[in-house]
């Protein structure tokens, strides 16, 4: 559906409604109101009310979770927006900061700071100017528009996050359908064969592709096309010290390793020859 207004909640601002409009402004490029809604508001589909209104009714266009009772498992006014989009499930496997802002926003700082297993003065060492200023002009507005500095920068917030998931399951799942596992002298290597077209970054997805087949204890190495070049980088995976690379800069055909082991690039794009060089790196 169309939405041609996003309403949220005037006075203070939180991450999770300022999220959900960033998406809704990357998504629909319409004006946000800072207001209590009226009834007529919250009955129009094509005024998006966010985490406000008490009520939760996506047919409406209605993403409140404040009615929502105690015992409900923590979602914010982001993850509701995110489950409309049909990236919720995603959105919360590759962005390890969401579950964070969804129990930040519902059960406060200090059982979030619990759950994290930190003290509460952490979380305050963690906060950013950028949250700061950010969040305070947002909450000083009563209206936004197109065009605007503040407004321009929440739409550059959602198109990246929405980007980010929907690149992210694309490369997972071109990830699954190339990828092998190679075994090598008794060690696990994911090996990712060059692709057309190929990705900006070879080696991006690798590893959350490893744990969500469950393999990610199991694989202790990486091999990938170069991006520079036409043959292969190869990488421990998850610092994996059984692999050091540093054994093979020796290699003619290795144009680099780095001084601390973890990782080479090789101008040969033979996989036996690939091989080779992984049984040689392993300690």
């Amino acid at each position: 559906m169309k939405i041609t207004q996003i309403l949220t909640h005037p006075g203070g601002a939180h991450k999770d409604e300022f999220l959900a409009c960033c998406v809704l402004a990357a998504v629909h490029g319409c004006e946000i109101l800072r207001r209590e809604p009226e009834p007529s508001d919250l009955d129009d589909v094509s005024v998006a009310v966010v985490d406000v209104g008490g009520k939760h009714d996506p047919s409406r266009s209605n993403f409140d979770h404040h009615q929502f009772p105690r015992d409900h498992e923590p979602i914010c006014a982001l993850s509701l927006v995110l489950m409309d989009l049909g990236i919720y499930e995603d959105a919360k496997s590759f962005c390890e900061w969401l579950e964070t802002v969804e129990r930040f926003d519902v059960t406060g700082p200090i059982s979030t700071a619990k759950w994290l297993g930190v003290e509460r003065a952490t979380l305050s060492r963690l906060i950013s100017p950028i949250d700061i200023t950010v969040l305070r002009r947002f909450a000083k507005s009563s209206s936004l528009q197109a065009g605007e500095p503040l407004y321009e920068v929440m739409r550059w917030v959602g198109e990246d996050l929405l980007d980010f998931v929907r690149a992210l399951r694309e490369r997972l799942e071109c990830v699954a359908e190339n990828a092998s596992i190679w075994e090598v002298d008794g060690l696990k290597v994911l090996f990712m064969p060059r692709t057309d077209p190929m990705p900006e970054e070879a080696s991006a997805g690798l590893g959350r592709y490893l744990e969500s087949i469950g393999m990610s204890e199991e694989v202790a190495g990486m091999v990938y096309p170069d991006r520079r070049g036409t043959g292969y980088g190869l990488s421990r995976h998850n610092d994996d010290p059984r692999f050091d690379f540093t054994r093979i800069e020796s290699q003619d055909d290795v144009h680099f390793a780095h001084a601390r082991g973890f990782v080479a690039k090789t101008s040969s794009s033979d996989e036996a020859r690939l091989r080779e060089l992984l049984a040689l790196a392993q300690v």
